[in-house]
């Protein structure tokens, strides 16, 4: 598994949070809800699989934003999704 670059990504969708996700020693998880994919940090991305279930989860809904009032007008899930985990042998698309 690759990390996310800096650890302020969401695993799943790989958007850029305001504080870590998985806290500052990335092993302490804030519970609290990614804007974008609605991941809860801690529960649904606390192992590689299921950060990949939440992913095709995401990916099925059309990458739909539970806050779409968050969402920037130029948004690329492509490029958010360079930031986010990429679990090797697991991916499915």
């Amino acid at each position: 598994m690759t990390n996310n670059k800096g650890g302020l990504h969401c695993r799943v969708c790989g958007l850029l949070q305001s504080e870590p996700p998985w806290g500052e020693d990335g092993k302490d998880p804030s519970y609290e809800i990614c804007d974008c994919c609605g991941v809860e940090f801690g529960y649904e991305d606390a192992t590689p699989a299921g950060v990949v279930r939440a992913r095709k989860k995401w990916r099925e809904s059309g990458y739909r934003w539970v806050e779409s009032s968050a969402r920037p007008e130029d948004w690329d899930p492509a490029e958010q999704l360079q930031y986010a985990w990429h679990v090797d042998g697991l991916e499915a698309e």
